[in-house]
């Protein structure tokens, strides 16, 4: 059956077990993320697609089904999976996507290497995703494509589809062009990028670098820039932006430049919040922790998630304000993102050096000042650790959005509660209120995580009230694939 809409992202939209022989498609653990996210917007069509790959040891015999049908809460639609090789994946996703693009991305030059890529292969799989979604595709369809390892499927899709509409987001930062430009196939990439209706980004700041490097590369014609909204200001911050270009026109087409920041389902979060599990599983903490203040910090296992820094600060404060020995504790959960690249095992071992060193140093039998959990945690469990947390420490060195920040302020049903944020998160231009750090400072680090420390009440709960504000003001449900909309269907009750 064609599909009115066309989600395309290189992840399945479930979790595939084997049980008892037979091959189970389960719901994702969390709310949150960008899989669960999407599903949603299958209940207001009335079919949709969702193009992914899936490993196969001979892509002309998978020995399984390419195409799926389901039909759940979220709505009717098929899944369409391309057959991949392990040799294609590793290619296309950890080498390309991860050694070359992902550093440029983030802006860490001092990572990125480019001689192993295989160009080839990585247009190849493009292409077999832009194929995958064009025979899914009703006449008109909108086509939404997500993220930076599927960059040529734009491209290649309006050629053999002129008649649909094509958006594309990205969920990671986008740089300005003197980064973006190291890489040598800037000019494809972006070529392919204008040929979509309509390409957003979280933030203004990456609205502004993408037209930036259009411009470099291009001759191109841009809208006037347009103010952005007071609510995206945040004073001080590295991403907060003025002003920004909202259409670029380019050998007669128009694409469209959107923000659309990515946010939470708060109501499902608070209702996790308030569940007699949840208020139980916070007593229980809270009797574990005694006089001791809860300092949480959960992120992926990723040079950019500053985990290494954000640690050696805890280890300075303990240092230099001995007064807290013995009355903080940092729950430090750091989830491996990609166990088979040796990058990111460096990151891991040094994240469990340095929380070996500070329990070493100032660890006793009664207490030891670091717990580091290095699994994911179910969701309804880190509901009880937002809630039972004095301060939530999530400052990553660069960051597209950064939804852990939201999931705990939505949490924070009580009013209280201190958020210390990265400057360099893309949320911290919506939540201006939060204790804001410089990651790339000792200074500003330090003092940031003793201010939140040492916070009164009343500032606390203030802080809190206006995050929580801004955080329901960007729902989830408000988020959607910029100026494009989907064609209604019937909506499914929940």
């Amino acid at each position: 059956m064609a599909s009115d809409l066309v989600i395309v992202y290189h992840r399945q939209p479930y979790e595939e077990v084997e049980e008892n022989g037979k091959t189970v498609f389960r719901e994702n653990k969390s709310p949150n993320g960008i899989v669960p996210t999407l599903k949603g917007f299958f209940g207001h069509v009335n079919h949709g697609a969702w193009v992914a790959w899936k490993l196969a040891e001979d892509p002309e015999n998978p020995g399984f089904d390419q195409k799926v049908e389901i039909e759940d809460d979220h709505g009717r639609y098929t899944v369409s999976r391309l057959p991949l090789t392990a040799s294609q994946v590793k290619e296309f996703y950890h080498v390309s996507s991860k050694e070359a693009f992902w550093p440029i991305l983030h802006s860490f030059k001092e990572r990125y290497n480019y001689d192993p890529v295989d160009w080839e292969n990585f247009q190849e799989v493009n292409r077999l995703f832009a194929e995958a979604a064009a025979e899914e595709a009703a006449e008109g369809a909108l086509v939404w494509v997500h993220d930076y390892n599927l960059w040529l499927v734009p491209g290649y899709l309006r050629q053999v589809r002129p008649d649909l509409r094509i958006a594309f987001t990205h969920h990671t930062p986008f740089p300005a062009a003197d980064m973006f430009n190291v890489l040598p196939w800037r000019k494809q990439i972006v070529e392919s990028l204008l040929a979509c209706d309509d390409v957003s980004f979280h933030i203004p700041r990456y609205a502004a670098n993408f037209v930036s490097v259009v411009r470099s590369l291009f001759d191109v014609e841009a809208s006037d820039r347009v103010r952005v909204p007071e609510k995206w200001f945040t004073e001080g911050t590295a991403l907060t932006e003025r002003h920004v270009h909202q259409k670029i026109t380019y050998d007669g087409h128009d694409t469209g430049v959107s923000v659309c920041p990515l946010g939470v389902a708060v109501d499902y979060i608070e209702g996790r919040a308030r569940t007699p599990e949840t208020e139980a599983r916070v007593k229980e903490i809270w009797r574990d922790l005694g006089r001791t203040k809860l300092l949480l910090s959960v992120g992926r296992t990723d040079y950019t998630k500053g985990g290494a820094q954000q640690l050696e600060s805890f280890e300075r404060l303990l240092e230099t304000q001995p007064d807290l020995r013995g009355k903080v504790r940092l729950m430090h959960v750091s989830v491996a993102a990609n166990r088979n690249m040796s990058s990111y095992e460096d990151i891991q071992t040094e994240i469990e050096q340095i929380a070996g060193r500070i329990n070493g140093r100032f660890g006793t039998l009664e207490w030891q000042p670091v717990a580091l959990i290095s699994r994911a945690i179910p969701f309804d469990e880190l509901v009880a650790y937002y809630r039972a947390a004095d301060v939530a420490w999530i400052t990553p060195l660069a960051d597209g959005m950064n939804l852990v920040c939201k999931e705990f302020v939505a949490s924070r049903i009580d009013g209280d509660g201190v958020l210390v944020l990265s400057e360099f998160a893309g949320a911290a231009v919506e939540l201006g209120d939060a204790v804001i750090a410089n990651p790339f400072s000792y200074r500003a680090m330090d003092r940031a995580i003793l201010k939140a420390i040492e916070m009164d009440g009343p500032e606390r709960r203030h802080r809190m009230e206006r995050l929580r504000e801004a955080v329901r003001d960007n729902d989830l449900g408000k988020w959607g694939p910029g100026r494009l909309s989907v064609t209604p269907g019937p909506k499914r009750a929940a």
